[in-house]
């Protein structure tokens, strides 16, 4: 059960760089990077309540699951 993250697309549709977004919703950078490449294991509420509070957005627009075995083409 693969947990993608989609923070690029939401700061594409923004155009917002990740560096902004960092700065607007308090941490570094290098964590963002984290979350946004998938590479975090849990996520506080608090940021992901920051994220789409300044992306104007909702959990389901920056998070979602594949099922597992899915091909890319799928997901």
């Amino acid at each position: 059960m693969p947990i993608i993250i989609e923070i690029d697309v939401m700061l594409a549709r923004r155009k917002m760089s990740v560096g902004e977004l960092a700065e607007r919703i308090g941490i570094t950078p290098a964590n963002l990077a984290v979350l946004k490449n998938g590479r975090a294991k849990a996520v506080r509420f608090t940021t992901l309540d920051a994220l789409c509070t300044v992306l104007d957005c909702q959990p389901g627009d920056l998070i979602r699951q594949v099922p597992d075995g899915a091909t890319d083409a799928e997901a």
